[in-house]
């Protein structure tokens, strides 16, 4: 088995993190599961403080993943986008979006920023 993959935290200090224990008891599956869903590249792990984490952002109200997250990471990174690259630009505020692109993911407009992923990659 590989080893985990994470990337260092490269959000801002603000944004919360859920250390991965925590995160798959909100999601209702094992750790080993989320670590599938991280080697999977459909969730990121962020280290912060010496905890792997994933940002609370990720994980919808449903108790899931966000529903279009797995395809915004897979474009990007389709594109070239490595992991700290996909953060920043999914966690910085965007005049021309309500928030920032993972705002936008947890609402009705999750399209527009794979399409805007899209664009950036290629």
């Amino acid at each position: 088995m590989s080893a985990l993959p994470y990337c260092d935290d490269v959000l801002p200090a603000d944004e919360v993190l859920v250390p991965l224990a925590d995160a798959a008891d909100l999601l209702g599956i094992t750790v080993t599961r989320l670590h599938q869903l991280i080697r999977e590249h459909k969730l990121i792990a962020v280290r912060r403080d010496r905890v792997v984490c994933v940002p609370a952002k990720f994980l919808g109200t449903d108790g899931q993943p966000l529903k279009h997250l797995a395809g915004a990471i897979a474009v990007l990174l389709d594109g070239g986008y490595n992991h700290p690259a996909i953060l920043r630009w999914l966690f910085t505020p965007d005049d021309t979006l309500p928030g920032t692109p993972v705002d936008v993911l947890r609402g009705d407009h999750a399209r527009e920023i794979i399409r805007r992923a899209q664009a950036m990659a290629f």
